[in-house]
């Protein structure tokens, strides 16, 4: 099984570290599925607004709800997650080469969200990379059996990890041209 998960510590870094990844896999030619998640603080002083890239090329998708400065429960939009899934899911009908997640969350830790698309890239022997936090470790540790190896939070790490978990006429892609 080749899953790897990474945790950054700081407030939205495995967010920016999985976006920078992704966009650097993509740029050698790495046939990706997906999402990226991308903060964008608010002007009104809220809790920043969350929206995920779904891979390899869009759409962008606003995962967070409004809920007013003072709200301070899950401001997930279920509904725009579960749009999310679908469209990774059309994504991967293609030949891919990996599976990036932006978060293993509450959702995939009930059985939802993401987790059935995790399952087939592992069947389909499609290497997985997945942001987890430390609320969620638990829960991903025991779906995936604990064999997920952890990465540290950086790019040559999770780059290095990348490349290893490809097949060998993948693992050293050539950028595509035009």
């Amino acid at each position: 099984m080749r899953i790897a998960y990474t945790m950054a510590p700081g407030r939205g870094d495995t967010d920016r570290i999985l976006l920078t990844l992704a966009q650097s896999l993509q740029a050698r030619g790495l046939r990706l599925a997906g999402t990226v998640q991308i903060n964008t603080d608010r002007t009104d002083g809220g809790p920043c607004d969350m929206d995920v890239l779904v891979l390899p090329q869009g759409p962008v998708l606003r995962i967070s709800q409004t809920l007013g400065r003072a709200a301070r429960g899950c401001r997930l939009d279920p509904s725009a997650l579960e749009t999310a899934v679908a469209h990774v899911d059309r994504g991967m009908s293609g030949p891919i080469d990996m599976l990036i997640l932006n978060k293993f969350g509450k959702h995939e830790a009930e059985g939802r969200g993401f987790r059935p698309l995790i399952a087939d890239a592992v069947m389909r022997d499609i290497p997985v990379l997945v942001g987890v936090n430390g609320l969620n470790r638990a829960a991903f540790l025991d779906f995936v059996g604990g064999e997920a190896r952890c990465l540290d939070p950086r790019l040559d790490a999770l780059t290095d990890w990348c490349h290893a978990a490809l097949p060998p006429d993948r693992a050293t892609p050539v950028r595509q041209t035009a």
